[in-house]
């Protein structure tokens, strides 16, 4: 699970912001969070956010804030996709650069900051990693594990000097760890059994997720199920959508896949090709294993602009599955972009799950939630207020057409 993400000094993000999955202490939705309940006194001890959506105009650098984590995603997992056989790993060979913000000469000599914190059944971690011309310049991990709460600091990596502690204390490295490789990805090739850093690298390979709508068919090679349960998943979603499709079959012949709709006319039954069937239909069973994957297994999905050619209503009907305790016993998230304004009210969400972007003046960016902005008289958004009307209205400070940010003190500093 996705507790929290920080990043500074990327692209259009000049400053540091901070994405938060930890639900705010406030009256809204609150059967339809994600819950984390002491075994004994069965008290709730702990609540996250099962969705997020960010908003802002074209070219407010919302995609940069998604596009960071899978930065961070990839400088960890590409080192070690490249020990690996076959092609498997998404990163194979794909090198992502590290760019700062670049209106600005002293940022671009600074190096780009990420931090997060992620939870595993058993701890939660906190990793950094300050990235400067493709050079670590530091690198830290610690932990919290879940049953004690005990926290313990497991490295600290700072220019030439690495220091291991705890549990790593034991471990041997090498004297010559290139500067451009993280000390977590090093970890990740030499000591995948260790039970930490398996537990670690169990998250970045399995439990968060980055839909690209580029290729369908593609995509859908990782999460297209063997599995049946992730399947009747799909199927019972598709009925629920009234796509008219019956059935489904996927066919892989020398790396080719090819998916066949199943489709039942008065009786009479054929197969049509998935690349044969309409773009918002594509689109649509493209998007479907990764939500089933999201969904069954309770892991993490990132998808920039998901209302692209999805009707309004399967936009809110995709979003309440996650908010529904019934449809997301595995406590998944969905976070994503969006320029659709038909959910934007409080009956689809909470306060803190609806996140805004826009630039300033000097071309960096802003992220903050509706629940932390204020006026300026200093008052909050009430939580029976008109989102949509508001925000269209620039009230909220990000102004949803092609122009900067309308207020810039509106936003909290």
């Amino acid at each position: 699970m996705l507790s929290q993400f920080t990043v500074k000094n990327y692209k259009s993000i000049r400053d540091e912001i901070t994405l938060d999955m930890q639900a705010a202490a406030i009256s809204e939705h609150e059967n339809e969070i994600i819950k984390i309940v002491d075994k004994e006194s069965k008290d709730v001890i702990e609540s996250f956010l099962p969705v997020s959506v960010i908003y802002g105009p074209n070219g407010g650098g919302k995609s940069n804030v998604l596009e960071a984590l899978h930065t961070l995603e990839a400088k960890v997992l590409r080192p070690v996709c490249a020990t690996c056989p076959g092609n498997d790993c998404g990163y194979k060979g794909k090198k992502i650069p590290v760019k700062p913000f670049l209106f600005s000469n002293k940022t671009k000599n600074e190096p780009t900051e990420f931090e997060i914190f992620f939870r595993t059944d058993i701890a939660e971690y906190r990793y950094i990693l300050h990235i400067k011309e493709e050079n670590v310049v530091y690198e830290s991990l610690d932990r919290v594990k879940l049953e004690t709460g005990r926290r313990s600091a497991l490295f600290k990596r700072e220019g030439d000097t690495i220091d291991l502690k705890g549990e790593f204390s034991r471990i041997r490295i090498s004297d010559e760890i290139s500067d451009t490789l993280p000390l977590l990805s090093y970890l990740g090739i030499t000591y995948k059994k260790n039970m930490i850093v398996s537990d670690v690298f169990s998250w970045f390979e399995k439990d968060i997720d980055f839909l690209n709508y580029g290729s369908p068919l593609q995509e859908m090679r990782t999460a297209i199920a063997k599995s049946d349960d992730l399947k009747q998943l799909i199927l019972k979603m598709i009925k629920e959508m009234n796509l008219d499709i019956d059935d489904f079959r996927v066919e892989e012949k020398d790396d080719n896949l090819e998916v066949y709709m199943k489709h039942n006319v008065d009786g009479y039954t054929e197969e049509i090709s998935l690349s044969d069937e309409s773009s918002g239909t594509q689109k649509i069973f493209g998007l479907l294993p990764f939500i089933a994957k999201s969904l069954v297994f309770g892991t993490t999905l990132i998808i920039d602009e998901l209302d692209a050619k999805i009707h309004p209503l399967l936009l809110r009907y995709i979003i309440e599955l996650y908010t529904s305790p019934i449809s997301n016993k595995k406590m998944g998230q969905l976070v994503f972009t969006s320029h659709d304004l038909s959910t934007m009210n409080s009956e689809v969400f909470r306060r803190d799950e609806i996140w805004f972007v826009a630039k300033g003046n000097q071309q960096n960016s802003k992220l903050y939630s509706l629940v932390e902005f204020k006026n300026k008289n200093g008052k909050s958004v009430r939580k029976d207020a008109k989102f949509d009307k508001q925000y269209l209205e620039g009230k909220y400070g990000a102004d949803p057409y092609l122009r900067k940010i309308i207020d810039w003190s509106d936003v909290n500093a």
